[in-house]
This record gives structure tokens, sequence and C-alpha cells, in this order.
């Protein structure tokens, strides 16, 4: 042997037998870490280390290990976050007053006119909230008649769309029974008033099963409603069924190899893990539903099934009571018929509960009767470039928004992300969500339960745990220092533009958001070459909604798509 090999071997030698004392005392459970291991973790880790070293820090991971293991045998709840909060205004854009410049003026709705109720309720399948709020306090049908007719539909049509997972009739008409009373006593709760509605069923409700979409949660039974659940209930909504979502937030499959169907074409699904929500309102089963995002799971279905979704800032709405996937990325929102819907479920369930302790208190100065004015609108030149599919509908719609702009006193002006000051590739930092969901459902990996999924492939999250146990603490870390960098850049961005105007999937701005978390409205655009609607997405400043629903409203109401509704789930059919 060389000295150059010799000498490395000897002290790799002396570090084993200086750490036997240690070892003895503290035994792993697991079978021995040695030279080899380290090095094949190497491959893994990207290090390139000395018998030398290798040998000193033997005693190192057999102690870390052994803390693992301890951690792994004491798991705790889903819903217990960890200790590191994620503040995009605090942390990296070093703003105490998480309201900006926001005007504490409460939002202003648009009021129907009088509404007639028609001989067939299935003409009201795709009327708006204000619509159906008119009929209901001018008496025209009852809370516990709208309530029916929603569950009749739901129960008729799911056979085809399975987009329910449980049907509540028994505590949907309860409640209607209530709110029908409090109107004939004059107590009137909001626009919502007797509206019915529905959750994804990640969402704790008291007495039904929370099933996470997946099969070893599918008798899951949560005593306690979730903040959301409550917040509606308070706001004068009717909970008539928990929605389908994708097995444990991903995609359109869930228990059993079932997928939820898209209205426009059955032989597709909805895409998303909303794909419940989405799909019910697309057919005019419910007018709005509650969905979450972490990486596009609003948005994606929304824009599949032709309605519109509102992801809010993140820590707009309380996940309390909801399934974690990604504790520093998940985001409550709503999917619904029009712009001003989502506005309107979003007062009613915005704001602080007690319970997370991220959920801020900024204002929500929605006004209905606001124009382009003033505003400075950019749009990613790039993305709309080099967007995919339906490149000619995207340029359609962009130059809807480019009219109005000039039409109502707005600039219009091209802008980019801000990636190539980033530095690295903006999907490398995918691992932050990869290693939250691997610590999320770590004991799902341990137990093997992760075999009960009936989606095992690469892509799945049985596969994705599994690997996120191999990113390193420190990788995350990094990735989360990227990240402050990231949201520096695009507070840099909005200080030049009020809202981005953006292709909602094919842009690496839907990543880019849901990591910085601003908000994002997409609106249906135009018939795409392989979806019936496309979509075009509108992106805000942190808490700033109200300005970027604005904007989407005013796209909306320039446009016909919002009207346009999939066949054979109108009236009659």
């Amino acid at each position: 042997m060389s000295r150059r090999l010799f000498l490395p071997a000897c002290a790799l030698l002396l570090a084993f037998i200086l750490a036997l004392p240690a070892l003895a005392e503290d035994a792993p459970k697991g079978p021995p870490i040695d030279a080899v291991a380290v090095r094949a973790a190497d491959l893994i880790s990207g290090l390139d280390l000395t018998g030398a070293e290798i040998g000193l820090m033997l005693p190192d991971l057999l102690d870390q290990r052994n803390a693992y293991l301890a951690l792994h045998a004491k798991q705790v709840p889903n819903g217990v976050p960890p200790a590191l909060r994620f503040d995009p205004w605090t942390d990296a854009i070093g703003q105490q007053d998480k309201a900006g410049n926001l005007p504490a003026a409460p939002a202003r709705f648009a009021k129907a006119g009088p509404q007639q109720r028609p001989a067939n309720l299935d003409d009201l399948a795709f009327a708006d909230i204000a619509t159906l709020s008119r009929l209901i306090h001018d008496k025209k049908i009852s809370c516990v008649e709208l309530t029916q007719w929603s569950l009749d539909r739901l129960t008729k049509y799911d056979p085809q769309l399975h987009c329910v997972i449980t049907l509540l009739p028994e505590r949907a008409l309860a409640r209607a029974r209530e709110l029908d009373a409090m109107l004939a006593r004059g107590k009137d709760l909001g626009p919502l008033h007797g509206i019915p509605c529905g959750v994804k069923d990640l969402f704790a409700l008291a007495g039904a099963p929370t099933t996470w979409g997946a099969e070893p949660y599918r008798d899951q039974v949560i005593a306690q409603d979730a903040t959301v659940v409550s917040k509606l209930d308070k706001a004068g909504a009717v909970v008539v069924a928990k929605f389908s979502l994708g097995a444990l937030a991903m995609d359109d499959v869930w228990i059993d190899g079932v997928m939820t169907r898209n209205p426009w074409n059955l032989e597709k699904g909805s895409s998303g893990s909303s794909a419940g929500s989405a799909c019910a309102v697309s057919a005019g089963l419910v007018p709005f539903a509650i969905g979450t995002e972490t990486w596009g799971s609003i948005v994606s279905p929304s824009s599949r099934c032709g309605v519109t979704g509102l992801r809010p800032t993140y820590g707009r709405i309380s996940r309390d009571g909801a399934m974690a996937l990604s504790w520093s990325m998940d985001k409550v929102g709503s999917i619904a018929r029009t712009v001003e819907d989502c506005a309107i479920v979003l007062d009613a369930i915005r704001g602080p509960d007690g319970r997370d302790p991220n959920v801020t208190n900024a204002p929500f100065p929605y006004d209905t009767r606001r124009s382009l004015k003033g505003l400075r609108v950019g749009y990613l030149k790039k993305d709309f470039a080099e967007t995919r599919g339906d490149s000619l509908v995207d340029a359609q719609a962009l130059a809807v928004v480019e009219k109005l702009c000039k039409d109502q006193g707005a600039t219009f002006t091209p802008v980019e992300l801000p990636l190539d000051k980033l530095g690295v590739d903006i999907y490398s930092l995918a691992i932050i969500l990869s290693a939250e969901a691997g610590a999320a459902f770590q004991d799902l990996t341990l137990s093997n339960r992760d075999d009960l999924l009936s989606r095992q492939g690469r892509g799945d999250w049985p596969n994705i745990f599994r690997a996120a146990q191999y990113i390193p603490a420190v990788e995350y870390v990094q990735a989360n220092r990227q990240r402050t960098v990231l949201l520096q850049l695009m507070n840099q961005l909005f200080e030049q533009v009020d809202v981005i105007v953006t292709p909602s999937l094919t842009s690496p701005s839907l990543l880019v958001t849901n990591l910085t978390g601003h908000p994002q409205v997409c609106v249906p655009s135009g018939e795409g070459k392989e979806n019936p609607l496309a979509s075009i997405g509108f992106i805000g400043r942190l808490n700033d909604e109200a300005t970027v629903l604005a904007a989407a409203r005013a796209f909306e109401q320039a446009t016909p798509w919002h009207d346009r509704h999939p066949e054979g789930w109108q009236a009659g059919k």
C-alpha cells in the first residue's frame, strides 16, 4: 500500500477504535454505519470526503440515526406544524404591517336586481351568488328548497362525475331550516345566507369522514370542524357535500382509483387535487366550493373545468382542521362561477381564528365598481410567447387585457419573472414541498401503509415520500434561503407593477407564486385546443386580492367565457 493510502487508512482505523466505547454505550438499533455506507451516501449529498474525515464523523452519524429513530417512535399528528414559520412579509420583505398600504374599507359587492323564481329550479344551475341571494332574501325561494335542489343534483349527477366523497343531507337541511327561521325573524347573515356549497375532503367536518382522498384514511373521522367550515356556517352558507380530491392532494384520482371526471368531457379527469370542487361548480351542482393549493391544485382544475379560481395570499385563510401537505406552501381558496363570487367567499372566510398562527388580519377593500384606471398592469411577455398548446387563445386574451388597459386608463407593460437573477433553477426549490410532504406523511412511509395507495408510480406520493427521506436538512434550509431571495426579487418586481398577467398553467409563475405566497386568480379566456376552455391568470401583491380581483373581473366582464357551461348539466338534461 502506498504512503498516500496508508496514512488515511490508519486514521480511519484509529477513529473506529476511539469510537468503540461510545458505540457500546449507545448501540444503534439498525445495521452498522461504516465507511462504505457513507461513500454511498456521498453520491446523494454530493460530498467528497477523505477516509480520515469519514472516520471522525462515524460516531456522529450513529448519534444522528439514533435521534431519527427516537423521533420515528413518536410521530406527531399531521396537523402539528414545525416550529419554523414561513412569513413572506416580515421574513423577506421586512414589513411588519401586513396590510401594506391597503385601505381599511369594507368589501363592496354588486347587488342583483329583482329576480323571478323559475318554473324549473334547474334553470338556476349556473346562477351566481348575487342572483341566488336576491331570490332567497326576497323569499322567492327558501333556503331549504335551494339546499334540497343542490342535494338532488349532486345525487343525480355524481354517478357520472365522481365528485362527491360524502353527501351531507341531514346536516345541510337542518342548517337550511335554521337559516329560514333566521330570515323570518329578520336576521340576515349576508350574501351567503342560504347558499349551498361544498368543501374539499381534506377539511374536517365533525361527524363525517375526512378521507383525504386516500385509502389509509377512508374511515377517519375528526371530532372538530375545520375553521373554514365554521366560518362558512357563520356566514350562512350551507355545506351540502365533501368533494373529492386526488389522494393526499395530488391530481384527480382518489380512493380505489376512482377518477373525478371533467364535466366538459367525461373521458377526461378534472385535473388538480381540488378536482371535485371544480367539477361540481362547473356542472352547476353548487354555486361555489372550497379548495386548497400547494402547487396548482386550485388553478389547474379551475382552468380545466372552465370555472374561476382564487388562490389567495399565503396566510389569508386559516388551515386549521385541514390536512397538511406543506406547512409553508398550503393555501385555502375558492372556486366559483365568477370573480365576484370568489371575492364574496374570500370575505367570509378570511382572517385569524386563534388556531393557525400564520393567518393575517389584512383588510380586503374589494369594490365591484373599481376600474383599471391608474393601475400598472404587467404581462409575462416571454411566457406568453413560449406558452404551449393554446398560444392563439392566450394571444387573443392578452389583446383583450391590453385594450381594457387602454380604454380604462391603465398602463400595460411587458415584464419578466426575475428568475435569471435568482441564480438557481426555480424547479430545484420544489424540494421544499417534497421535504415538508415527506415529513407530514413520514408515518405512512415508515409503517408501509403507503402501499395501500392505489397509485404507485414514480410521480406518485409513495415514491415522493420515500425519496424525501433522503433530502438533507441542510439542503432544505439552503432552498429556503434561495426562497428568501426570490421573495425579495418578486417584491422588487411589484414595485414596478400592480398586477401581472400570466398564462395560468404553462408559466413558471405557478411555482414561483406558490413559493412566494402571492395571490392568483384564473378565469376562462377562450376555446382551447385540448380543453374546451382555456384560462388566463392574474397575479397580485401579497394580501392585495382586492386589486387583482378587480383586474380579473374587468377581463371577465369584457369576455363571454364565464357564461359558457358544459352541455348535459342544464335544466331538463
